[in-house]
């Protein structure tokens, strides 16, 4: 079975709208504006290109990476993997052809399947509503979180607020940079 991993750029109340400056939300770019760049604390992302073998979307996620991604040096790695669409209203013809091979989901099920194919781990960039779809289906295997301290208030959010039952985690690996991010690796346990 694949591991379906999680990663996000996430706020200490748990915003993850807008970090990278996606227009649209008030505080837009927050990754970079409000805290001081430290190399190291982005070398998770670098090992995450390294270790995933595909990479898992949703639909507005795909519309705003698949226009810049393909040919942006800094994630060169990620063109070679294949990429799945979890959409039900994506069309074949939306999809871009200069990112490689590009299957379009249309369910939760469709993602279960696919986890239970061989391979290795499948990442998750962005898409705050099928991150909580996934979560609360009990699909999410290990969440790769850099903590930024930053109280953003209003926006969308990683984790969903279904009533359910607690979900616990094992955290695998941490470390706090001098900027004040701090990088958390959880296992899911079930």
């Amino acid at each position: 079975m694949r591991t379906l991993i999680s990663t996000a750029f996430i706020s200490l109340d748990g915003v993850v709208e807008g970090p990278g400056g996606e227009p649209g939300y008030r505080n837009s770019g927050w990754t970079f504006k409000d805290v001081e760049f430290l190399p190291e604390a982005f070398d998770i992302k670098g090992r995450e290109q390294q270790e995933a073998t595909a990479m898992l979307l949703g639909r507005h996620s795909y519309e705003a990476f698949s226009p810049v991604w393909p040919d942006m040096a800094d994630f060169a790695d990620y063109k070679v993997i294949p990429k799945y669409v979890v959409s039900t209203t994506l069309a074949e013809g939306d999809l871009v052809s200069n990112w490689g091979e590009t299957t379009i989901l249309r369910s939760l099920n469709e993602v279960a399947a696919l986890k239970e194919t061989d391979g290795g781990p499948i990442i998750v960039h962005g898409s705050a509503s099928l991150n909580q779809s996934l979560s609360d289906a009990g699909l999410i295997d290990r969440y790769h979180l850099l903590v930024f301290p930053l109280l953003l208030g209003a926006g969308k959010r990683l984790f969903s607020t279904t009533d359910k039952d607690t979900q616990k985690l094992k955290l695998v690996e941490h470390e706090a940079y001098a900027n004040g991010l701090q990088k958390n690796v959880f296992d899911v346990i079930r």
